[in-house]
């Protein structure tokens, strides 16, 4: 159990440092294979070791190799938190293909997040990719699929509502994905605690900026309160039996 959740941990780490790259290539609309690593100041090539999780950065002292250029602590800060959704799924689930997707849904979202807070923007590449898996992240695929649907249907028609009262746009397409990824990942009571959950984090946060000319994406508290509830579905699931019976 030990060896599988160091391999699993270690998957983690890797896929982070992967998750870097979409992170920055996406939004951009560049390739996420070509060119190879490079520093994006001064454009050299990266050797082998300059591109190991964590290791790498620290080695460098947070800068090029080559120019000295900063390179901004994202990158590692990535890297451990990915490896650490990875370690906490496995932890939780201990089976190796489902912790592999679930952790892969948690770390896609994780990006989304990052995309969205500093580029204003949702991929829909990466957006799918976690909807898509989140219905394979456990072995009920069928009731995911169905739940994931729900939500979406959900989700789409208080949009419109919302829209039409509010008088504008309201609750996007990449809002819907990601409530059809709750649904598929926690059902569709705890996915409801999860949306409830995101509103109650955000809330402090929305208070503490609202003078200030500054956007707060929700994607991220969605992802965040998602994660809590799927890691704590079973102390949930007691708060709803003793809340409603």
């Amino acid at each position: 159990m030990i060896l599988e959740g160091f391999l699993v941990t270690l998957f983690g780490l890797l896929f982070g440092s992967f998750l870097n790259v979409l992170i920055l290539r996406i939004p951009k609309e560049e390739s996420i294979v070509f060119p190879g690593s490079h520093c994006p100041k001064c454009n050299n090539k990266l050797k082998w070791w300059h591109n190991i999780p964590v290791v790498s950065w620290l080695l460098l002292g947070g800068k090029c190799h080559f120019c000295k250029e900063k390179i901004s602590i994202q990158y590692p800060l990535i890297e451990v938190a990915t490896a650490v959704i990875f370690a906490l799924v496995y932890w939780k689930v201990q089976n190796i293909p489902y912790a592999i997707v679930a952790g892969l849904v948690f770390a896609l979202l994780l990006g989304l997040s990052v995309i969205d807070f500093r580029y204003k923007a949702v991929p829909d590449s990466l957006n799918l990719s976690a909807l898509t898996l989140a219905i394979f992240a456990s072995d009920t695929v069928l009731t995911n699929f169905v739940n994931a649907l729900l939500f979406a249907g959900g989700f789409s028609l208080l949009r419109f509502y919302v829209s039409y009262f509010a008088k504008k746009e309201a609750l996007g397409e990449a809002d819907i994905m990601i409530a059809a990824t709750i649904g598929a990942m926690v059902g569709l009571k705890l996915g409801a605690v999860a949306i409830f959950l995101s509103a109650i984090i955000a809330l402090p946060v929305f208070m503490i900026i609202r003078e200030k000319d500054f956007e707060v994406p929700y994607i991220p508290f969605l992802a965040l309160a998602l994660f809590i509830v799927y890691m704590a579905d079973g102390f949930f699931e007691e708060v709803l039996v003793k809340l409603y019976g």
